[in-house]
């Protein structure tokens, strides 16, 4: 995969502190909860079209926003936004192929909090918090305090993007289908190890195919990016305001390409490398939850005996955590209910808590409990990760993940060709190296080819678009960010860097970097090129 879904990390602490008093998990079979909008209280004449060839004609009707379906993560409705102002849900109808813009539609889920001052107001800020796959509007809502400065003039808009939760969500596997997914090796060291993995990625492949064939050809990027013109015009906005967060930031540049004139004030945060292919940028992710993992274990080691894992370098608590790997491949241990954990959903977990710096503390608690024989931290550190809720439920952002990584790159590798990359992902990672590296065959027999090696992001005519990179960044490293605002074009792309950890830079709560933002979406004030934070 690309990257994980944006931001989930953010929110582990929350999601751990409800799992973990769970003594056992209920089983799923077929996921018989709502499964898209024709289910859903809004979706009842939530859309009218003036026109029903003229889709940026169409009138949306907003009400009050439902509780997450399980396609979204599940949860509660969202609370009021600070000062009480409600959220509002809808849906937007667009065509299903862009090729035929009279023929079939789909619907796609939206969430909007209006503009604390509507005599400034600007228009909306559109997000999408990356994945590909995650929810924007089950995330938009959990990181309302942090976007609120922006509120000030803009209306704070996300949207399920085409293939995801309510937007004619792609499904694959049953929950206790993913569950043993989840809990097969992922790092096969056998002929029979390999076997079953590669069959384990074909029925994958299949079991999408059965469920969701029409509609895998046309959840790329290139459409998502067609998406989001269409809901610039029925906002009524005549320029894009986004803010791009993860492969949210490809999409913004794929937006840019596509319509370089309607690009308004825009922000890339945590920037995926435009240049580099799915092989290069699955590299390039070993080489970045390396980083945090021997950023992690050095500023464990440092800490001496405050730290609970053993090792007085940073070297030897990392031989600490590789020989837990090595222990679980053995023999998984005991985790949530009658669940276990293994040596590929431990490492699930480590490498979701070092996303952000703020769940470090739960790394190394869990990484020592383990030790210890209780698995229960770091499993469900992984199912936070994994998008699998606390009833067992799961939420769909694996299989759209899939989906639209797989209609972009055309990149496909056999097990043969996988095992020759391995040495250069060991080499980069010896934690994560077999583990991004087997990854390589995540589009192992999909039923569509994809778009491209790398995606055209250059906008020349565009407005300036501000990039954010973040030095200690494991899923989108640092480099990523030159390059988007290289390849983005002179000046339009403007990097500025944030000396950090973690995936992200506007969410780590650094003033100068929200500042600096805030300056620039509020007031159109274009920082330097080069500027940076710390």
């Amino acid at each position: 995969m690309r990257t994980s879904p944006a931001l989930r990390a953010a929110a582990l602490a929350a999601a751990v502190s409800v799992l973990l008093p769970i003594t056992a998990c209920s089983e799923s079979g077929n996921k018989d909860g709502p499964d898209g909008p024709q289910n859903s209280p809004l979706a009842a004449n939530a859309v009218e079209a003036s026109n029903s060839g003229d889709l940026a004609s169409q009138k949306l009707t907003w009400k009050p926003c439902p509780a997450p379906s399980p396609e979204q993560g599940s949860g509660e409705a969202p609370s009021p936004l600070p000062g009480g102002t409600p959220w509002e849900c809808s849906f937007m109808k667009v065509p299903l192929d862009y090729a035929n813009p009279g023929g079939e539609t789909i619907e796609l889920a939206l969430i909007r909090g209006r503009a604390k001052n509507t005599d400034k107001r600007i228009g909306s800020l559109i997000f999408n918090f990356g994945g590909p796959g995650a929810s924007g509007v089950a995330t938009l809502p959990a990181f309302s305090t942090d976007y609120d400065k922006l509120r000030a003039r803009y209306d704070l808009v996300s949207f399920d993007p085409r293939g995801v939760g309510r937007s004619a969500g792609v499904e694959c596997e049953t929950d206790r289908q993913l569950d043993a997914r989840y809990e097969t090796d992922s790092t096969p060291d056998t002929p029979a190890e390999v076997n079953a993995f590669v069959k384990n990625t074909k029925t994958f492949a299949l079991t999408c195919k059965k469920n969701s064939g029409k509609d895998l050809p046309h959840v790329g990027t290139t459409n998502a990016a067609r998406d989001m013109d269409l809901m610039r015009q029925v906002l009524g906005d005549k320029k894009l305001y986004y803010f791009g967060i993860s492969y949210g930031t490809e999409l913004g540049g794929v937006y840019a390409h596509l319509f370089p004139k309607n690009v308004g004030r825009s922000v890339l945060d945590a920037v995926i490398d435009p240049t580099q292919n799915y092989e290069q940028s699955s590299l390039g992710q070993a080489k970045g939850f390396q980083l945090a993992l021997d950023t992690f274990t050095k500023d464990c080691a440092d800490r001496g005996e405050a730290c609970r894992l053993p090792g007085t370098t940073g070297k030897e608590v990392e031989q600490g955590i590789s020989g837990l790997l090595s222990r679980l491949e053995k023999k998984p241990i005991p985790g949530l209910g009658s669940r276990q954990l293994t040596q590929t959903l431990a490492t699930t977990g480590i490498a979701a808590a070092l996303y952000s710096q703020e769940t470090w503390p739960l790394l190394e608690q869990g990484v020592d409990e383990a030790d210890g024989g209780n698995g229960a931290l770091l499993l469900a550190l992984a199912d936070s990760l994994n998008g699998r809720a606390n009833n067992g439920r799961y939420d769909n952002s694996m299989a759209a993940n899939t989906a639209i990584n797989c209609a972009d790159s055309k990149q496909r590798f056999t097990a043969d060709q996988t095992k020759a990359k391995l040495p250069e992902f060991r080499s980069a990672s010896p934690v994560f190296g077999d583990y991004l590296g087997w990854g390589l065959m995540a589009c192992t027999g999909w039923p569509v080819a994809g778009a491209w090696e790398t995606p055209d992001v250059s906008a020349p005519g565009a407005a300036p678009i501000l990039v954010i990179g973040n030095t200690g960044d494991p899923a989108t490293p640092y480099k990523g960010a030159k390059a988007m605002a290289d390849a983005l074009g002179k000046g339009v792309g403007v990097q500025m860097t944030y000396k950090g950890q973690g995936h992200g830079a506007y969410n780590s709560g650094n003033a100068c970097v929200q500042t600096t933002v805030g300056d620039y979406l509020l007031n159109g004030k274009v920082p330097p090129v080069g500027k940076t934070c710390t």
